[in-house]
């Protein structure tokens, strides 16, 4: 018989699994929730790329009109990943209103989580919209701000800060 056995006992074994498990549950919602805030981050980030590509086609290429997703990528202002209309777990839509002889071009981006919420799957807990003022507006819907065709009032939504 052996008396000098080196090793772990599983006791020894079963602490650490628990020590690991315990970082683990205080590490996992941190993780996600700095993954929610990246992905709005860009959101945001796109959409101001969005309204500076949009002032750039109405001037070079829209003649006087702004432009939808893929004109604006055909035209090498936006990436064809944000040109597809998903980037960073965000869905982004553009809604083009020509000018007429009565009225202004105007546009709507808007940008909606794929999965809202703060559970594992969910990509973000903020919508956010814009329109030809460059103001960003965001909720905490699963739908984006609304912006009257008409009128251009934002509803349920408020500016996000610079």
């Amino acid at each position: 018989m052996k008396t000098n056995q080196k090793g772990f006992s599983l006791i020894e074994l079963l602490i650490v699994v628990v020590i690991i498990g315990i970082i683990a549950a205080i590490a996992i919602p941190n993780l996600l929730a700095s993954r929610r805030a990246a992905n709005e981050a860009s959101a945001i980030s796109s959409l101001r790329t969005l309204s500076g590509a949009q002032a750039t086609y109405q001037t070079t290429l829209g003649n006087g009109d702004y432009g939808t997703l893929a004109q604006m990528s055909t035209g090498g202002m936006i990436d064809a990943v944000l040109a597809a209309g998903n980037k960073s777990g965000y869905t982004y839509t553009v809604t083009v209103y020509p000018r007429s002889a009565t009225a202004p071009a105007l546009y709507s981006a808007y940008s909606i989580p794929n999965q809202h919420g703060t559970g594992i799957s969910g990509t973000g807990t903020r919508s956010f919209a814009t329109n030809e003022s460059g103001v960003i507006y965001s909720n905490q819907l699963a739908t984006a701000p609304v912006i009257d065709p008409t009128t251009r009032a934002v509803t349920s939504g408020s500016p996000v800060n610079p």
